[in-house]
């Protein structure tokens, strides 16, 4: 064979050799679970729904949730599901439930569904609570429902009073999760106890903002802003300083959309806590 011809052919075998190889490669799979601990399954004869948050647990406050459902069969997760979830607290005299958000697709996963759900107090020795799933997979309604565990907060994160207007009132704090020495960003969700199992947002109202530190002369800080409701969000965003490390006690004053103050008090020499408070600890 000319050389003329035997330099492409081990050009053409050297190129093909090496698309081979690469095509060979395997792709590694997509976590779509990372960064998340599970809670705990929750099982039919159908599927298994895995519960997952980033603490691998339920706290009291707003806990960001996110499930998957997996065939018990063939053990491959759903792409494509309609699901429901609806949390309830059994007591001896009466059940409720709490505010929560709808289940939606996450974005940029294949088989991980999220949401919200806000649990306003624990039971007795952290049970009480059970989370039913309602979902929809072609075509085919199933459920699953099990008991749950709601451990307390170190610090309150969330509280239910009752205003001027004989409306009960549930406030939970979301934003920050790691608080700074700095200007932070805050973020509250604001809900009416319509009924023993509704919890709609209340929107357009204020919230006033005056956080202390009661360990240092219950000093306050510069730069907060009262937070408004942000529409996109269904919440309330402000701006919270927080000058140094340590305990506050953000006081808060709920304000309706005619400017009458339902719950909460200016913070004096005399009054050193509003009624309606939260707190951070970093």
């Amino acid at each position: 064979m000319k050389l003329k011809y035997i330099v492409p052919v081990l050009l053409l075998a050297l190129f093909t050799s090496c698309s081979s190889d690469d095509d060979d490669e395997a792709v590694p799979p997509v976590n779509e679970v990372e960064n998340l601990i599970k809670v705990k399954d929750i099982t039919n004869d159908t599927h298994t729904i895995e519960v997952y948050t980033k603490s691998g647990k339920f706290y009291t406050g707003y806990n960001d949730i996110s499930i998957r459902i997996k065939d018990n069969t063939d053990n491959k997760y759903i792409e494509s599901a309609v699901i429901n979830w609806d949390p309830m607290m059994q007591m001896e005299t009466m059940r409720h439930s709490c505010p929560k958000s709808a289940v939606s697709k996450a974005s940029d996963k294949n088989t991980l569904y999220n949401g919200f759900i806000i649990y306003q107090m624990t039971g007795m020795n952290g049970s009480g609570w059970s989370l039913k799933i309602m979902y929809t997979v072609d075509n085919q309604e199933y459920e699953a429902e099990d008991t749950i565990t709601v451990v307390q907060s170190e610090k309150q994160n969330v509280t239910t009073v009752t205003g001027s207007d004989d409306t009960r009132y549930i406030l939970a704090l979301i934003e920050p999760t790691t608080p700074k020495i700095a200007v932070n960003d805050i973020t509250i969700g604001l809900y009416k106890m319509e009924n023993m199992m509704m919890f709609p947002v209340v929107k357009n109202y204020t919230i006033t903002l005056d956080p202390r530190m009661p360990s240092m002369g219950n000093h306050s800080s510069p730069n907060n802003k009262d937070l408004r409701y942000n529409n996109t969000k269904q919440k309330y965003d402000g701006k919270l300083s927080l000058t140094m490390s340590g305990y506050w006690v953000l006081n808060l004053k709920l304000i309706d959309d005619k400017d009458v103050i339902l719950k909460g008090e200016n913070i004096t020499e005399s009054h050193i806590q509003s009624s309606l408070y939260l707190e951070i600890e970093f």
